[in-house]
C-alpha cells in the first residue's frame, strides 16, 4: 500500500489545509463565450467533492477496482480524477468522445481495465451511457455524472486500503496497440520531485517559485497533462490554469494570452502547438500584454524541431519572451513522463550531424549542414543508458542505441500484460560499467545517443527506415518536407520486391488554392529537397488535404496506420503520384 508520504489524496488534504480559500485550478471556457469565462475551485472546494466522488464510487465496489473518466476537459475532470483515486480506485482517464461518435479507444479501454464505474458529466452523460456495457466476467459499469454530486463536509472518507497504482495511462498507440500504463502514486510525486532541479533551477528542493502558476491546454487523459495540469499544482500548491485543447486548436493566441500573467509562469505543449501559435497569434492577440515572466515552455511529447524553436522565439521576443524559456525536454508514458530537459541558464540548442554518419549510428558534428538534432539537455535527475538493443552492451557517447531508462519514476507495469511488461520494463544491461544496474531497466523503443554529455533524441526503433541499405531516420525526412509544404508529414517506407521504398504523405493546407501546375511544382521542389538533404530518392510523394493523415490522441502522426492506408489506396490525393 501506498504510505502518506507518496499519496496523492494526503497532498489534496494538505493544501486544503495550508491554504483552503486558495485558488487551486481555474478552467476558462471559451464554448460559452469567445473571450473566454473563467470559473475556479479552491483547495477546500476541491477537497470536498473528490471525497464527493469517493463515497459514492466505494458504495458500488472497492479500493483497487478501476474508474474510468469519460467527461469534457473542465473542472469536473479533475474532480473526477483526483477523486476516483481517493476512493482507492485506479482511475482510468480517457478522452470524452466527440461529437457523440463511437469511439474504439474507449471500449478496448473499457474491456482492457474493467471498470466498475464511468465518471462523467450530466453535460455528454447521453453520449456516454451506451458504453456502460457489460464486459467478460465483469457487470456492466455505473455511470455517474461527477457535476451533480453535493460536496461532503466530512475531514475524510473511510478507505480501508489504498493500492500503489494511482491511475493507468493508456498509451497512443502511435506504434502498436494501445495499453494500459501503471502509474503508482510514488511514481507521480518522485517525478515532478525530479524534474524540479531542472525545471526550477536555483530554488531548494521542495521550495518553488514566489507566484507560480501553471499554465495547460494539453488534453487530462494525457501523460504531460496530467502531471502539468493536475498534478504539478498538487505538489507545489500553485493555482493551475486550464484550457481545453480545441479552445487552443481553434485559436492558438489564447494559450499565448493565458501565459502573459503575473508571477512565474511554467506551460507544457508538443512542437506542432509551438508551430501553431508563432504562425497564428497576431500582435493584436498580445497588445497591452507581455511574456516576461513565461519561466518554463516545455516543448516535448514529440519531436523538438530546431527550425520551430527559431520561429517561435524570433515570433515572441519582441512581446517579452525570455530567450530561456523554451525548454525542448524528453520523456515518456512509462517513465510517468518526465526524463531530461535542457539546462534553465542558457537558451535550447541545436547541432547538426553529418548525415551519413548519423544513418550509420555514429555522431559526428557537421559544419556545413545534415541532420538537425536539439539537444534535451544532460540527464541529472534519472539514469539514462544509451544500449545496443540485441547485445544489450552499453554503446559508448557519439553512438546511437536505445534508449534505457532507470529510476523510481518508471512505472509498474502494463495492466495485465506480464509478457509485454517482461520485454519492456525488465531490461539487463549485459557486462554493466561500474555504477550502472544491471536490471531492472526500461525499454523505451526510442532511438538516442549522448553527445558532449546531452541527450539527443533521433527516432523511435520500429519507424526507422530502411532504404537501399542505409538507415533513414522519418523525422529527419519529415522536417524536411514540413519545411516546404507546412503542414503535418509521414515518412514511411514500403515494401517493394527485395527492398524498400520511400514513401512520402503530406498534408497541404488550403489545397483549394493549388491549381495542378502548383502542385506538380511542389511536389518536384519536395523531392529535390528530400534528394539533395538526405541522398535518397522518393519513390511516391502523396498530397493530401489538412487532416488525412492518422494521428493518436495526443496528436502524433500514426505511420504504421499511414502504412496500411497508403496499401490499401485510402489516401484522397491531391495531384497526380511523383
Amino acid at each position: 500500500m501506498a504510505s502518506a508520504e507518496f499519496s496523492i489524496p494526503a497532498l489534496v488534504a494538505e493544501r486544503k489545509a495550508d491554504n483552503p480559500d486558495g485558488v487551486a485550478y481555474t478552467f476558462v471556457d471559451y464554448d460559452v463565450d469567445p473571450a473566454g469565462v473563467a470559473e475556479s475551485i479552491t483547495w477546500s472546494e476541491l477537497h470536498e467533492r473528490t471525497l464527493a466522488v469517493a463515497e459514492k464510487l466505494l458504495q458500488y465496489g472497492e479500493p483497487g477496482d478501476r474508474a474510468v473518466i469519460l467527461a469534457p476537459q473542465n473542472l469536473d475532470y479533475v474532480v473526477a480524477h483526483l477523486g476516483a483515486i481517493a476512493a482507492g480506485f485506479i482511475a482510468v482517464p480517457l478522452s470524452a468522445p466527440l461529437f457523440g461518435h463511437h469511439d474504439e479507444r474507449i471500449v478496448g479501454a473499457l474491456a482492457d481495465s474493467t471498470p466498475v464505474a464511468i465518471l462523467t458529466t450530466s453535460q455528454i452523460v447521453d453520449d456516454i451511457r451506451h458504453y456502460a456495457q457489460d464486459q467478460p466476467n465483469q457487470r456492466a459499469p455505473k455511470v455517474i455524472e461527477v457535476d451533480l454530486l453535493d460536496p461532503f463536509f466530512g475531514e475524510t472518507v473511510d478507505v480501508p486500503s489504498r493500492p500503489k497504482t494511482a491511475y493507468l495511462q493508456y498509451t497512443s498507440g502511435s506504434t502498436r496497440t494501445p495499453a494500459g500504463v501503471e502509474v503508482t502514486h510514488k511514481n507521480v510525486i518522485r517525478n515532478i520531485q525530479q524534474l524540479h532541479p531542472d525545471y526550477f533551477a536555483g530554488f531548494p528542493d521542495g521550495e518553488y517559485p514566489e507566484g507560480l502558476r501553471a499554465v495547460s491546454w494539453l488534453p487530462l487523459y494525457h501523460d504531460m497533462g496530467l502531471v502539468i495540469g493536475i498534478f504539478l499544482g498538487i505538489v507545489s500548491g500553485c493555482p493551475t490554469t486550464l484550457l481545453s485543447p480545441i479552445s487552443f486548436m481553434l485559436k492558438p493566441a489564447r494559450w499565448m494570452q493565458q501565459l502573459a500573467v503575473d508571477g512565474w509562469v511554467v506551460t507544457a505543449a508538443p512542437n506542432f502547438a509551438y508551430e501553431l501559435a508563432a504562425r497564428r497569434t497576431k500582435d493584436e492577440d498580445l497588445e497591452g500584454r507581455d511574456l516576461r515572466n513565461v519561466r518554463v515552455m516545455i516543448n516535448g511529447a514529440e519531436r523538438v524541431h530546431g527550425a520551430t524553436l527559431r520561429r517561435f522565439n524570433e515570433r515572441f521576443a519582441g512581446h517579452g519572451l525570455p530567450a530561456t524559456a523554451v525548454r525542448p525536454s524528453y520523456g515518456l508514458a512509462e517513465a510517468t513522463i518526465y526524463v531530461s530537459s535542457t539546462l534553465a541558464e542558457r537558451p535550447a540548442q541545436s547541432v547538426f550531424f553529418d548525415l551519413e554518419k548519423l544513418s550509420a549510428g555514429h555522431a559526428e558534428l557537421s559544419a556545413d549542414g545534415g541532420s538537425e538534432q536539439v539537444s534535451c539537455g544532460p540527464p541529472r535527475s534519472t539514469t539514462v543508458r544509451i544500449v545496443d538493443p540485441e547485445t544489450c552492451v552499453e554503446k559508448p557517447a557519439g553512438q546511437v542505441g536505445e534508449v534505457w531508462l532507470h529510476g523510481d519514476h518508471v512505472t509498474a507495469g502494463y495492466w495485465r500484460n506480464p509478457e509485454q511488461t517482461a520485454r519492456v520494463f525488465r531490461g539487463k544491461i549485459a557486462e554493466p560499467t561500474s555504477g550502472t544496474p544491471a536490471e531492472p531497466w526500461l525499454r523505451t523503443g526510442d532511438l538516442g545517443m549522448m553527445f558532449d554529455d546531452e541527450l539527443y533524441i533521433v527516432g523511435r526503433i520500429k519507424d526507422l527506415l530502411i532504404v537501399d541499405g542505409r538507415n533513414h531516420y522519418p523525422d529527419d525526412i519529415e522536417a524536411t518536407v514540413r519545411e516546404v509544404t507546412g503542414g503535418r508529414v509521414a515518412a514511411i517506407s514500403i515494401p517493394d520486391d527485395a527492398t524498400e521504398k520511400l514513401v512520402i504523405v503530406a498534408e497541404l493546407k488550403k489545397p483549394e488554392e493549388r491549381d495542378q501546375a502548383s502542385l506538380e511544382a511542389l511536389q518536384q521542389q519536395v523531392t529535390a529537397a528530400v534528394s539533395e538533404g538526405h541522398g535518397v530518392r522518393v519513390s511516391d510523394l502523396v498530397l493530401v488535404g489538412p487532416g488525412s493523415l492518422p494521428l493518436t490522441t495526443s496528436g502524433k502522426v500514426r505511420r504504421a496506420a499511414c502504412v496500411d492506408r497508403y496499401r490499401l489506396g485510402e489516401f484522397s490525393r491531391l495531384g497526380a503520384a511523383t
